[in-house]
């Protein structure tokens, strides 16, 4: 149904994320549903972290107090505030987020998430009691290195980090397209509601 390319693990030193009993039952549940259970393949909103180390381009607009992330994938986006902002009116798909400068490192505090997005397709998910902070480090014009710090004390024995590199996209004319998701995803997820359908 899907093609999943293999990958080296995202997971800062190796090792297994520190699931409670839990939390890694609801791990392998979701993993014996998969696809049908993952929200991307619903084209829900991704969240924080997984769409910045998605295979999708995205863009970063820097302005003067705030930061505006454009994801291609679910048409996602959100607002970063380096100015100061009174906490979240509401829980979101892709979090609540406050930056700050660390030297040329932008470092990004988000909070206020719901519950319904994983961290990739292996079924890996938090609660929303989720917390991350990333840091976007260039390490060059063309590359940043990436790190976020996950902390879920409702589903993670401790706080872990993952980290990616991320390429500048330097095609004369890149620009961030749509991606379309839904007509792909449409009979997996409903074809069984057709007229007829077993």
């Amino acid at each position: 149904m899907f093609a999943i390319p293999a990958g080296q693990s995202v997971i800062v030193g190796g090792g297994t994320i520190p699931y409670l009993p839990a939390g890694l039952k609801k791990r392998e549940e979701n993993m014996k549903g998969w696809p049908k259970s993952d929200p991307e393949a619903k084209c829900y909103m991704p969240g924080v972290p997984r769409a910045t180390y998605m295979p999708f381009p995205f863009q970063i607009i820097q302005g003067t107090n705030k930061i505006v992330v454009a994801y291609a994938f679910a048409s996602a986006g959100r607002l970063i505030h380096m100015d100061k902002v009174d906490d979240s009116p509401a829980d979101t798909w892709m979090g609540w987020s406050k930056g700050r400068w660390d030297g040329d490192t932008l470092v990004v505090d988000v909070t206020s998430f719901i519950d319904q997005t994983w961290f990739d397709r292996a079924g890996n998910f938090h609660s929303e009691a989720l917390h991350v902070v990333e840091r976007y480090s260039p390490s060059g014009p063309n590359l940043i290195q990436y790190e976020a710090t996950i902390e879920d004390p409702k589903v993670f024995t401790r706080p872990w980090k993952m980290s990616v590199a991320l390429h500048r996209r330097q095609e004369k004319n890149a620009q961030l397209l749509e991606f379309q998701c839904v007509p792909f995803s449409e009979e997996m997820l409903y074809g069984h509601l057709r007229k007829g359908a077993n």
